[in-house]
């Protein structure tokens, strides 16, 4: 079942962001911050599937190497803030259907992206993630961390402010809705841009950014864990919060609990263990790294696409996270 997930959040020196930092750590990179002098080295990273830099449509010709070098761009976004809380960049992380083969993936995050970038006039740094291997970790869970600057691109470097980074006077003054309006739009752009390819792909499951409630659904929403209980409990520490968060969960879910002969039932319909999906997607990931290696990502491509099961199967499975 495809799930619906995006977040989008800005990152600021106030709370010690660096922006080579950020694109070095998502794109497995090794990037030195001329401002600082110090040196971000990702390169041991083994999941990063794929990493582009997407410009504005308009530049298409023209000489915008400044800005297709990931070090060049980002350190450029450090030069361009002289603001000691200055905000260096904003990031989209939006979750992509398991239910897509990798070159589908990386094509509909790409289309998503350039729409982004046309509309605000930004660069866009991809980044596609394969699910880590962490304890509780959700082994469907390929990613995409789209990494915006703030500023607007232009041939000659980063120039004003993006619209998404006025506030909303100056928006007003320009013509503009509130700021809010940006991330409704992006929110319901990016379900409908998924929904397409996965029609695309012949897949029957859809995702839907609003609320349950809003979909007419009334089933409880899946179990979250805010991040730091959850990075405390992945590090083998204990989390009250998250204790106490799964039995508010649970104690919620119990009225809608089925009789156990349905619940025995249900669990014959879904016979997939988390452990077989986890090992099923990490062999098929390192297959796919080695025939790009051995014949090219165009031929890698056309091998995954040939293994890939067909469209229809029962994907319909919850690891009960």
């Amino acid at each position: 079942m495809a799930l619906y997930f995006l977040d989008m959040k800005t990152f600021g020196r106030s709370h010690g962001s660096s922006a080579p930092s950020l694109a070095a750590y998502r794109s497995g990179e090794r990037i030195r911050d001329e401002r600082t002098g110090r040196i971000y080295d990702h390169t041991d990273r083994q999941d990063v599937m794929h990493k582009e830099i997407l410009l504005p449509p308009r530049f298409a010709g023209a000489d915008m190497s400044w800005a297709t070098d990931r070090s060049s761009l980002w350190n450029a976004a450090e030069v361009a803030e002289s603001r000691k809380d200055a905000r260096v960049a904003r990031e989209y992380l939006i979750a992509v259907p398991d239910e897509l083969t990798h070159p589908q993936r990386v094509n509909v995050v790409r289309g998503f992206a350039q729409e982004l970038a046309e509309r605000y006039g930004f660069a866009v740094d991809v980044a596609v993630h394969a699910p880590r291997n962490f304890r509780g970790s959700d082994p469907r869970n390929f990613h995409a961390h789209l990494l915006a600057t703030t500023r607007e691109v232009s041939l000659e470097g980063l120039g004003r402010k993006t619209t998404l980074d006025l506030n909303n006077e100056s928006r007003r003054k320009l013509g503009l809705g509130p700021a809010v309006r940006e991330l409704l739009f992006v929110l319901q752009r990016w379900a409908e841009v998924a929904n397409v390819a996965l029609e695309s792909a012949h897949v029957d499951a859809r995702i839907d950014h609003r609320s349950l409630a809003a979909q007419g659904i009334t089933r409880e929403p899946k179990l979250w864990i805010p991040r730091v209980p959850y990075e405390i409990e992945r590090r083998g520490g204990r989390s009250v919060v998250a204790e106490r968060i799964r039995e508010d969960h649970r104690a919620r879910l119990e009225p809608q609990r089925p009789a156990p002969e349905s619940r025995g039932l249900e669990r014959d319909r879904n016979p997939a263990r988390s452990e077989d999906i986890a090992r099923q997607s990490v062999e098929n990931w390192l297959r796919y790294r080695r025939d790009v290696l051995e014949h090219g990502e165009a031929r890698a491509a056309e091998r995954h696409l040939d293994r890939t099961p067909a469209a229809g199967s029962d994907r319909d499975y919850d690891l009960g996270l």
